[in-house]
C-alpha cells in the first residue's frame, strides 16, 4: 500500500496542471494524497460543522457510491448547496476538469451514484465536496479498495450426524452469494466468515474465512438454539460487507423414552438362552444321578 500511495501522490503532484485554480495548490494535492491511507470508514477529517464524507463503497466492482454528512454550522445547511465533483485518470494523465455527480439520488439522500459506465477499476478516482462555492472535503481512492460486497442470502442448515452420547450435533450451513456480484464468471472473488452463537449469548464464534459457499460447524449442543450469520469480502481484502439475516438452528432433542425405543432390552433372546441353559443343567443332572445308580 506505501508504494500505491508513494505512486499516486506523484501522479497528482505532476498533474498540478489539471487542476484549476486554488484547488490546484500543493497543500490541497498533499490532502488528497494522504487520504489513501484510509478511505473507510473515517473519510473526512475536516473541521466539525462542515459537510465531510462519511465512506464510499463499491458493492460488486461494477458500481459505487459515496455518502457525506449534512453540515451543521450555519451557511453549510442550505439545500442543494453541497455538490460533489471527481476526477480520474485515464492511462497516464487526469482529466482536465472536475466533473460533477452523475446521480445524486440513485444512492439516497446526501450521496453520489456512479453507475457501471462511470466506474473503472485500477483507475484512481478523486472526488471534492463543495459548499456555497468553496472545497470543504476532498480524497482519492480507486474502487477496488472500497469493496464491500452486499450480504449473502439464503442461508440453510442440514444435519450432519448426532454423537453416541446424544449430547452434540454436527450441521452443515450453505448460502447464496450476494446476487449482485458477478461470481460465477470471475468479475469479482470473494470469501465468507461464518459467526455462529447460542441464542442466550452476546459473544460470536468465528470461523476461519472460506471461498466456498458452505461449511459445516461441529459439536453443537442438542439442547441450545443457535443464530448464524454470514458476511463477505472481496478476497485479499480487509474490509467486510454487511452480514446476512441470521439463521436460526433448533437441533432435534434426544428423550430418554426415544432411547429406550432404539435401545430395547433383547428380553425373547435371554428367554430362549435362558430355557435353553436350564434344558442343559436338568439334562447334566439326569445323566449324572443315573451314572451314581450303575456305580
Amino acid at each position: 500500500m506505501d508504494l500505491w500511495q508513494l505512486l499516486l501522490t506523484l501522479a497528482v503532484a505532476g498533474s498540478s496542471s489539471a487542476f484549476s485554480g486554488s484547488e490546484a495548490t500543493p497543500a490541497i494535492l498533499g490532502r488528497a494524497s494522504q487520504s489513501l491511507q484510509r478511505v473507510n470508514p473515517g473519510l473526512g477529517t475536516n473541521s466539525s460543522g462542515k459537510p465531510k464524507f462519511t465512506k464510499c463503497r463499491s458493492p460488486e466492482l461494477e458500481t459505487f457510491s459515496c455518502h457525506w454528512t449534512d453540515g451543521v454550522r450555519r451557511g453549510f445547511k442550505s439545500p442543494g448547496s453541497t455538490q460533489l465533483f471527481y476526477i480520474r485518470r485515464s492511462t497516464q494523465e487526469w482529466t482536465q476538469e472536475w466533473k460533477e455527480c452523475p446521480d445524486y439520488v440513485s444512492a439516497g439522500e446526501n450521496s453520489c451514484y456512479f453507475n457501471s459506465s462511470y466506474t473503472s477499476i485500477w483507475i484512481p478516482y478523486c472526488i471534492k465536496l463543495t459548499s456555497n462555492g468553496g472545497t470543504v472535503d476532498q480524497k482519492c481512492f480507486s474502487v477496488e479498495e472500497i469493496v464491500q460486497p452486499d450480504p449473502p442470502i439464503g442461508l440453510n442448515w442440514t444435519l450432519l450426524n448426532i454423537s453416541l452420547t446424544g449430547i452434540h450435533a454436527d450441521i452443515q450451513v450453505r448460502w447464496e452469494p450476494p446476487p449482485n456480484a458477478d461470481v460465477q464468471k470471475g468479475w469479482i472473488v470473494l470469501e465468507y466468515e461464518l459467526q455462529y452463537k447460542e441464542v442466550n449469548e452476546s459473544q460470536w464464534k468465528t470461523m476461519d474465512p472460506v471461498l466456498s459457499t458452505s461449511v459445516p460447524v461441529y459439536s453443537l449442543r442438542l439442547d441450545k438454539e443457535y443464530e448464524v450469520r454470514v458476511r463477505s469480502r472481496q478476497r485479499n481484502s480487509e474490509k467486510y460487507g454487511e452480514f446476512s439475516e441470521v439463521l436460526y438452528v433448533t437441533l432435534p432433542q434426544m428423550s430418554p423414552f426415544a432411547c429406550e425405543e432404539d435401545f430395547q432390552f433383547p428380553w425373547f433372546l435371554i428367554t430362549i438362552f435362558g430355557i435353553f441353559g436350564l434344558t442343559m443343567i436338568l439334562f447334566l443332572f439326569i445323566f449324572s444321578k443315573q451314572q451314581r445308580k450303575e456305580n
